[in-house]
């Protein structure tokens, strides 16, 4: 089995992996987003950004990988960045950040894009490399002062994209999106599946489904 790799400390990704029946190896990054972000100039377009950080994250965990990792892997990197009136945000990293990004961005719609980069490695060789973002729309509530103080208050809108989620406490303030749900926290499995196509790799062989099978079988055994 080629042993899936996630370059992330997102929960979310992971718990996204999770349900969907693989269970990745987790290997954070330390990239300096800022830094990266620096290099593309004022012009560069948002996809460009966040396949840019994602491609990052991906070289930067592949070269610290484990040799035994390193021998049949995919690298998954990933970021996620907000676009709202022509403007990319990242995560808030402060209360009053989180706070001036609600009140911006309340009942209006943004634009969330995820890039993604997968690495294929083999005998510690990156082989191929596929990278290509996904967006999805999102329309935002407006919170009262109350609610927007106790869930800026709660810490998770500092730490995350656009300062939202929708698979936690900030999912009583999103009206609805228009996409792939999967993309808003953090990692598309449509797109994913298709990437992993490209480098010649199908679910199964990155062990999609494969502690249930074992589970399943171990249960068919017959007692003794």
């Amino acid at each position: 089995m080629t042993r899936l790799v996630l370059a992330s400390a997102s929960q979310g990704r992971l718990r996204v992996l999770r349900q969907a029946g693989v269970d990745p190896l987790v290997v954070v990054s330390g990239v300096d987003e800022d830094a990266v972000i620096a290099t593309l100039g004022p012009g560069a377009a948002p996809a460009e950004v966040v396949c840019t950080l994602a491609q990052a994250k991906a070289n930067e965990v592949v070269a610290g990988l484990d040799r035994s990792v390193a021998a049949d892997c995919v690298v998954i990197g990933c970021d996620s960045m907000l676009e709202v009136d022509g403007a990319l945000v990242g995560k808030p990293g402060s209360a009053d950040a989180a706070r001036r990004q609600w009140l911006s961005m309340g009942g209006k719609a943004g634009q969330l894009y995820t890039g993604h980069c997968l690495l294929r490695v083999s005998d510690g060789t990156v082989t191929e490399c596929q990278a290509e973002s996904a967006t999805t729309t999102v329309y935002f509530a407006n919170p009262t002062a109350a609610d927007l103080e106790a869930y800026v208050a709660s810490g998770e809108p500092l730490q995350v994209a656009g300062g939202f989620t929708i698979d936690g406490l900030g999912g009583w303030f999103v009206d609805g999106i228009e996409g792939d749900p999967s993309n808003v926290i953090g990692l598309s499995l449509p797109l994913t599946r298709r990437l992993l196509e490209r480098i010649g790799l199908s679910l199964t062989e990155i062990g999609f489904l494969q502690e249930k099978s074992e589970k399943n079988a171990a249960k068919r055994q017959p007692r003794r």
